[in-house]
């Protein structure tokens, strides 16, 4: 069993003993350290905290727990139910609550499950503020309230249709355009919320030719849900028969988008943002961010349009504080992830879907063609295990110093920036791993710089 403790919230296997996997016992533990935190830092009179969750097995019982201990903390809790994690984030500024908790472990396999914890605007708490729950959760320093104090529960099952509404509305969605294009959609909800969801969008979008793969939310994933390549076999295939013009697959909390090409080939989740990002500066020309990790093909197309990239730490919580610190108009991470302030400021995959159609129709190409109209770049991901009596810190400082002579980038492990390519080296927070991702104009050449720090590390560190 697992449980994993960040501050970003909780996440574990389900089941186990107390501290050993996401069992009732720790789930009401640390529920109840975040509505403390909350309760201790909320900027707002209103004493009310939303909840949604995606579609796992585990769902129901996590969710009356969570909800139970927030009412045991003197919270109203308003129960969204099956709802995406970019939907429960919109419905906390709807609802003006003081805080959120999604009940989702995203690309986890169905055994997993997490408390996500957001703040009053709907976003990820930052680091402070998870330390101060993790804090609170170990020396157990919260109090339930007394029977005239308990919060009272609503159930809103509206907000999926809000929060369609919510991206119909936005200026750079052209619902016309869409219609006219009579697009031909096949998607892949892995048996999750996207089956609830990503229908009634394209349904409101205009798209009346949906083919649906595993769009029942029932918790049972028929493949592993991460949208990589190798997962997306089936769609792939149902591409290749000329079933439809485009496909989407989402993650199971629908924060994650892949798009699939008419002829079946991966657009690439890097891709996804640069292309949406490329609508979104065509048409409002600003700055972009995205994280450190992410393919350098963002950058590109940001400076096509002589406006600034920067790019952010890795994690949701670091990108949107870089999009806001640089007043960004669009940004996110390589995995699929797109954050479109004019929406809010979370990854939301329905947003993607809305704005990626919009570009499509109006480019009046085929989604192949549209993809070789970006630059081409291919990313190597590795890793290098040390034995815990390795300083990984003294060796990224010796490789940041030996490479001092290229553009290098240190808030968040150590970036090289070298003319055709890059590298990227970050230490795992759990153990003694250094995550080495590089990207070249081939995947030989972005092989090749891992390859080279690989044994760099190696010479340093004495292996």
């Amino acid at each position: 069993m697992a449980l994993i403790k960040s501050i970003s919230g909780i996440r574990g296997t389900i089941g186990g003993v107390v501290g050993d996997g996401l069992n009732p016992v720790d789930i009401v533990r640390f529920t109840a350290a975040y509505a403390a935190h909350i309760s201790a830092h909320k900027q707002t009179d209103v004493n009310k905290i939303v909840v949604g969750r995606d579609a796992r097995i585990s769902g129901e019982m996590v969710n009356q727990l969570v909800v139970g201990t927030l009412l045991g903390m003197g919270f109203d809790v308003v129960n969204i139910g099956l709802a995406t994690t970019p939907t429960t984030e919109l419905a906390v500024t709807m609802e003006k609550a003081a805080g959120g908790i999604i009940l989702t472990a995203s690309h986890n396999p169905k055994q997993w499950n997490a408390l996500k914890l957001l703040n009053e605007k709907g976003e990820f708490l930052n680091a402070q503020e998870g330390e101060d729950v993790l804090k609170i959760a170990a020396e157990e320093s919260f109090s339930f309230s007394g029977v005239d104090e308990l919060g009272k529960l609503t159930e809103n099952f509206s907000y999926t249709e809000k929060h369609i509404e919510s991206v119909l509305a936005l200026k750079l969605v052209d619902v016309n355009a869409i219609k006219a294009a009579n697009f031909s959609v096949a998607i892949d909800c892995v048996n999750s919320v996207g089956g609830e969801a990503i229908p009634a969008l394209l349904k409101a979008l205009g798209v009346n030719k949906i083919e649906k793969l595993y769009c029942e939310p029932n918790g049972h994933f028929p493949h592993n849900p991460e949208p990589l390549p190798e997962h997306l076999t089936e769609i792939s295939s149902l591409m290749k028969q000329g079933k439809a013009d485009v496909g989407f697959v989402v993650d199971p909390d629908v924060d994650r988008l892949a798009i699939i090409c008419e002829n079946g080939s991966m657009f690439g989740e890097e891709y996804t943002l640069v292309s949406i990002a490329d609508y979104v500066l065509q048409n409002t020309p600003g700055n972009t961010v995205s994280n450190l990790s992410s393919t350098r093909a963002l950058r590109d197309v940001t400076r096509n349009y002589n406006c600034e990239y920067t790019a952010a730490a890795v994690g949701e919580v670091n990108v949107v504080t870089a999009m806001k610190a640089t007043n960004a108009v669009i940004g996110g991470e390589g995995n699929g992830g797109v954050i479109y302030p004019a929406s809010h400021y979370g990854r939301d995959a329905l947003v993607g879907i809305a704005l990626f159609l919009t570009l499509l129709a109006k480019s009046k190409m085929k989604v192949s063609e549209l993809r070789k109209t970006y630059p081409e770049y291919y990313i190597s991901k590795n890793k290098i295990e040390l034995t815990p009596a390795i300083d990984v810190d003294s060796i990224l400082k010796v490789i940041k110093e030996s490479h001092k002579q290229y553009e290098v980038n240190d808030i968040d492990g150590v970036k090289i920036d070298f003319p055709t390519g890059w590298v990227h080296l970050r230490k795992s927070n759990t153990e003694p791993i250094i995550r080495i991702y590089s990207e070249a104009g081939t995947y030989d050449e972005a092989d090749k710089f891992a390859k080279d720090i690989i044994q760099q590390i190696k010479a340093i560190a004495g292996i």
